[in-house]
């Protein structure tokens, strides 16, 4: 097995508690009774901390979708096709798609990676990393190489640094892949040390017999990669996608950077964990936008101590529910800037 490259083995950068209790004693004394705005102290206090600064601000937010194809398709346990990949990265670049439309109506930067479909993509706006035509079918051999492994999570340590050296403030990862829930399901049995049937949900629409089959699939392929998959990487290398890769990279990049990063629903989540058993320490830097409608994300969340901030049956992926989620941060720090204090609005302090 290929050593991990060296970045990998970087730790995440601290968080400053100085900050954090800045945050903590301006909330204090806010004109409100303590604890009335709910979580929403919670994350202002809690950003104050990632980003060093007592007052807060998540104005420059970058989303960085990352697309690639599975060859477990080739299964029956998917929906759509895999040509689907190709025409949503269309959408995406034309601004038709759901996150193109919650990215510009906040002004919010969308950044397009396509890091091997089964189809070349030629579309203006696409950055194309050519990684391969997707990944094998993991039911007959790993999903990746090991140089398809490491040159996904480069891709996503690359978009990482993009955005951090922009300014940005926040990152928000995205995903598109037909037959991606099939590979994260299988990728967080083998992290969590699961059965699949709790885990695997209906993905892109499967009936419950497709459910069934996708089961029995992913069974088939956590058999044959069993003696391999203790290892996170070997996890990741051999039940994976390009794209879950780039997002395990790029979240791990942006914790050693001090970056936080809004996680979004089930396939993020994977990622995420993948990142955090690759770099202990990443899940300190990862907020959690909402709770899938996918099965296995509630187990995946729970082995994060990640509390998603919605809870809305959302389970397009894209980076989709992370944009949603967004302007609960804005204004959860734009009431800790803008609210006046007890003195400077002259009203008594009452409370203890």
């Amino acid at each position: 097995m290929t050593p991990a490259p060296d970045w990998l083995s970087a730790p995440p950068a601290g968080i400053d508690r100085a900050c954090e209790g800045l945050a903590r004693a301006r909330q204090a004394q806010l004109i409100k009774p303590p604890g009335a705005l709910g979580r929403l102290e919670d994350l202002a206090i809690q950003l104050a901390g990632l980003q060093r600064t007592a007052l807060p601000a998540v104005d420059r937010v970058g989303i960085c979708l990352f697309a690639g194809d599975h060859g477990v398709v080739a299964e029956g346990i998917s929906a759509f096709p895999q040509s689907v990949t190709v025409a949503m990265l269309g959408s995406f670049a034309g601004g038709q798609s759901a996150v193109s439309v919650l990215a510009r109506e906040q002004g919010v930067s969308l950044e397009l990676i396509n890091l091997g479909t089964a189809t070349p993509v030629d579309t203006p706006g696409v950055l194309n990393l050519d990684l391969g035509r997707g990944t094998a079918n993991f039911t007959c051999a790993a999903a990746m190489t090991e140089e398809q492994l490491e040159r996904a999570l480069e891709a996503g340590r690359e978009a990482a640094q993009r955005a951090h050296g922009g300014g940005m403030q926040l990152f928000i990862g995205g995903e598109m892949g037909i037959g991606n829930t099939t590979a994260a399901t299988a990728l967080a049995a083998a992290l969590l040390d699961e059965a699949p049937d709790a885990l695997a949900g209906a993905g892109t629409g499967l009936n419950a017999q497709g459910v069934a089959h996708k089961r029995e699939v992913i069974r088939r392929a956590l058999s044959l990669h069993q003696a391999h998959v203790q290892q996170p990487r070997e996890a990741l290398r051999r039940l994976g996608g390009f794209e879950i890769a780039a997002l395990a990279g790029a979240f791990i990049a942006c914790a050693q950077m001090g970056l936080p990063v809004l996680v979004d629903g089930f396939i993020c989540t994977a990622s995420a964990l993948a990142a955090e058993r690759l770099c202990p320490g990443t899940r300190d830097w990862l907020l959690f936008a909402h709770r899938s409608g996918e099965p296995g994300h509630a187990r995946l969340l729970s082995a994060l101590e990640g509390e998603p901030l919605l809870d809305l049956g959302m389970r397009l992926g894209e980076g989709s529910g992370a944009a949603v989620a967004l302007p609960l941060l804005r204004l959860a720090c734009s009431l800790h800037r803008y609210m006046a204090t007890f003195e400077e609005a002259g009203v008594a302090n009452q409370s203890p």
